[in-house]
């Protein structure tokens, strides 16, 4: 196929996540977020990313509970309605051992939109008064040991056309790879977010590499057939891999909900140590790629979260689907 940026899960990270990379992911919390690639860059063993976290869920927690972050930028780190501070964030954030740093959720947004723009610093009057100038939690001493952290979290700039209106500037993030899980791509990299779009083009637009897991693949032809349904196009994306249930356990609009009961699972096993490892063991280095993890969610799980009204489908239907194939399989093997 001519213009493909196609590729398999394992080779997009093989090829495009390095150790030390800025890194930053699509979606919000629940919403969308690139778990099959997370699952894939711990099996490979990626390491020592300068984690721009923005909104951040459950696939940030594991990165950090594995130790595979340097250094940690966001604004809250959260899978909302079941853990409101992820455990494994929170306990390496308690204990000392995660440098991380705090902005607003606004101001951590708008430096992803001034990434996209190709702003040096970006002006804001957000965070005055509050915590988050006054105390650091990265200190210039520690940013200094590491090259793709700025020296400083703000200066206090003066308003240039005002001359005495005093104003914060922030640095903006120099972002190596952004991850992303999207309804709809096609080959060449065009690709369709139904719903909110979050951050996801700002990434897009401003790192370095980008890759993009999706739900749907279609054809160069048929995606430009409605341009006005696409969201980021092909130029800005290096990477296109068709991993239906790819944001499993969060939600993917118009495709399945969120998996409430993995979600409160997990909310209990990474309170410790000890449940974490037995999770991330069970559920991600006992498999080679997906397709297994899937396996181990079972059918009926995912029937249950595509079944809600707004998401996906009708169980019956899924269930026609399944048993459809099913006879296949035992005509096939006949």
């Amino acid at each position: 196929m001519k213009n493909t940026k196609v590729t398999s899960l394992h080779d997009a990270v093989k090829r495009y996540v390095e150790d030390g990379d800025t890194l930053c992911l699509g979606g919000f919390t629940t919403n969308r977020r690139p778990y099959a690639v997370i699952h894939e860059i711990l099996r490979q063993g990626q390491k020592d990313f300068i984690g721009e976290g923005g909104p951040a869920g459950g696939d940030w927690d594991l990165l950090i509970g594995e130790d595979r972050v340097k250094a940690y930028i966001n604004c809250y780190t959260a899978n909302s309605g079941f853990s409101n501070v992820l455990r494994r964030f929170r306990a390496k954030a308690e204990n000392g051992t995660l440098l991380m740093e705090d902005y607003s959720q606004d101001v951590e947004m708008l430096r992803l939109h001034a990434a996209s723009l190709g702003l040096p610093y970006l002006p804001v009057k957000l965070m005055q008064g509050t915590d988050l100038v006054d105390k650091w939690g990265i200190s210039k001493e520690e940013r200094e040991k590491i090259d793709k952290l700025p020296n400083d979290k703000f200066f206090y700039v003066t308003d240039p056309f005002s001359g005495d209106d005093k104003v914060v500037a922030v640095p903006v993030p120099q972002i190596d790879t952004a991850i992303i899980h999207a309804q709809v791509c096609s080959p060449d990299g065009t690709t369709r977010i139904i719903g909110d779009e979050f951050h996801d083009v700002d990434i897009a637009i401003a790192a370095k590499k980008t890759i993009v897991t999706c739900e749907e693949l279609m054809s160069n032809e048929d995606i430009r057939r409605d341009p006005t349904k696409n969201t980021i196009p092909g130029m800005c994306v290096d990477a296109v891999v068709h991993v239906p249930k790819g944001a499993h356990p969060s939600q993917c609009y118009g495709y399945y909900d969120y998996d409430a009961n993995f979600l409160r699972m997990y909310e209990q096993v990474s309170k410790t140590e000890e449940g974490f490892k037995a999770f991330v063991q069970e559920y991600i280095y006992n498999f080679k790629d997906h397709s297994e993890y899937l396996e181990k969610i079972g059918l009926e799980t995912l029937l249950n979260i595509m079944a809600v009204q707004g998401y996906g489908y009708a169980t019956d239907v899924l269930k026609k689907q399944a048993d459809n194939e099913a006879k296949g399989e035992d005509s096939d093997n006949e």
